[in-house]
């Protein structure tokens, strides 16, 4: 692959797109788009509005992740030179120019789906600006900052039938990607045990929060579970062995099971809603990311 398009590439995170894409899924199914009944049966949907607005999301994702990389450029001049940035093969200019062509094609795709959906894209196109330039530095508004940005998208999701008595479920991304981002303190230095304590604590809220909100909201079976099951042995696995041996590879690791678990906390809540199948498609997005994470960073 050219080293250049490799580099504007590795800007976008592509093994971390997906998950985006998986927010969407599964606030597409909790608002009941994929309410169907029967374990294998595939609904009738809308092709346009679904594709536009998983799209919309994977590109104010992109364009997120990119304009971090442009807002942490002295940073990542000291700590990590080898970036595509602060090693020259990606001018600043052009960088910075590419994030928000990002975010503004992504809030326009979601507008052509509904006005709702496209007012959601602002407030998180807005979320993930502030992420960037401001909060990511605080240790609490920075976490909290980045869990809102998930839960935004997945309320994004939602907003295609304006379910949007289903708010809670929103506070699941934010808790989850709240104790990600506290992990990812320490991918630097390491020494982060009281970090990964906390993280541990707010994974088991978010899996017991899931269980409640099924109980509460969900009509489906218990297939559920296996996803779920699947999702706390992808984070606490790595989450354990970074508590032990707290290094930054550990620590990086940790994060990075957790970034990509976030398709199978995804799956499983799309399959609460909808059935069985609906989880196996969202789940198809993991070894994807999987596969892109061997070729590109996650963090």
């Amino acid at each position: 692959m050219n080293p250049r398009l490799k580099a504007y590439l590795q800007l976008c995170r592509p093994a971390n797109l997906p998950t985006a894409a998986a927010d969407i899924l599964a606030g597409m199914a909790i608002s009941g788009l994929f309410a169907i009944d029967g374990v294998f049966q595939l609904p009738q949907v809308a092709v346009l509005p679904f594709i536009l607005l998983v799209v919309g999301s994977v590109f104010l994702y992109a364009g997120g992740v990119v304009l971090n990389d442009v807002f942490d450029i002295e940073i990542d001049r000291v700590e990590r030179p080898e970036r595509p940035i602060p090693s020259g093969v990606v001018p600043l200019g052009k960088a910075r120019s590419l994030g928000f062509v990002l975010l503004a094609v992504g809030i326009g795709l979601a507008f052509l789906v509904k006005i709702t959906s496209g007012t959601i894209a602002i407030f998180l196109a807005l979320a993930i600006l502030s992420y960037d330039k401001f909060a990511k530095h605080h240790p609490i508004m920075g976490p909290l900052n980045m869990g809102i940005c998930r839960g935004l998208n997945l309320l994004m999701g939602i907003s295609i039938l304006g379910a949007f008595h289903y708010w809670p479920y929103v506070l699941l991304p934010i808790v989850f990607i709240f104790a990600v981002t506290m992990i990812s303190r320490g991918e630097v230095h390491g020494k982060n045990k009281g970090n990964i304590l906390l993280a541990g604590l707010l994974y088991g809220m978010v899996i017991a929060g899931v269980v409640f909100l099924h109980m509460f909201y969900a009509e489906g079976d218990l297939w559920y579970l296996l996803f779920l099951l699947t999702f706390a042995l992808m984070v606490f696995r790595p989450l354990v062995r970074a508590y032990r041996d707290n290094t930054p590879a550990h620590i990086k690791n940790a994060v990075k099971s957790g970034v990509l678990s976030i398709v199978l906390l995804d799956a499983s809540l799309a399959v609460a809603h909808a059935n069985l199948l609906i989880g196996l498609l969202i789940l198809l997005l993991l070894p994807l990311s999987i596969f892109l994470a061997k070729q590109f960073a996650v963090t």
